[in-house]
């Protein structure tokens, strides 16, 4: 008796109309997650082309230091007096002010 009633049903659904809910979830990931991701990847690519000595940054780690010299892939940082580490640029995780080291 169901199985009946389901085989008349009305005509299904175009395609357009059954592609419909995948279109808008893509639509809304791309302006909430892919644009807003794009754009943070292109504001911090430019500050890590701007780098320059004796900039005062901090990296992924959590690590103050002032950039003491820059190479192609990496930036040599010193963290304390007479102390200098070698990080990979893409580690700098945002520049500082500078006077930001001497005030802390």
């Amino acid at each position: 008796m169901f199985i009946s009633l389901a085989l008349a049903a009305d005509t299904p659904p175009t395609d357009l109309m059954s592609f419909l809910p995948f279109i808008i979830i893509f639509v809304l990931f791309y302006f909430m997650l892919i644009r807003p991701q794009m754009k943070q990847a292109k504001v911090h690519k430019l500050m890590i082309e701007s780098l320059k000595k004796d900039d005062e940054i901090v990296i992924n780690g959590g690590v103050l230091g002032k950039v003491i010299k820059i190479k192609d892939q990496f930036v040599t940082l010193e963290i304390a007096t007479g102390t200098q580490i070698h990080i990979q640029k893409q580690s700098v995780q945002s520049l500082l002010p500078s006077g930001t080291i001497k005030s802390i």
